[in-house]
């Protein structure tokens, strides 16, 4: 899954959060939709202009982000 394709960060938009292109629906939303529980059907079934796709893209770019080593980084010296 090539997660550029499908999210954007903008200034303009939510304040430069991650966001599915072309909507205001950020990464991190849809990952605390996912956190609580929501299964693919009911994201997709309340928001029916986002895709599957859109919802594997959120999750391919958090992994990354998980795997930057400047987060690694800023979370051991916060601890």
């Amino acid at each position: 899954m090539e997660w550029r394709d499908r999210i954007a960060s903008d200034p303009a938009v939510l304040a430069g959060k991650p966001v599915i292109k072309g909507t205001r629906i950020s990464v991190e939303l849809i990952l605390g939709w996912l956190a609580n529980g929501w299964t693919y059907e009911q994201i997709l079934t309340s928001y029916p202009h986002i895709t599957r796709e859109d919802i594997l893209a959120t999750l391919a770019f958090a992994g990354e982000m998980m795997r930057d080593e400047r987060y690694i980084a800023a979370h051991k010296a916060v601890t």
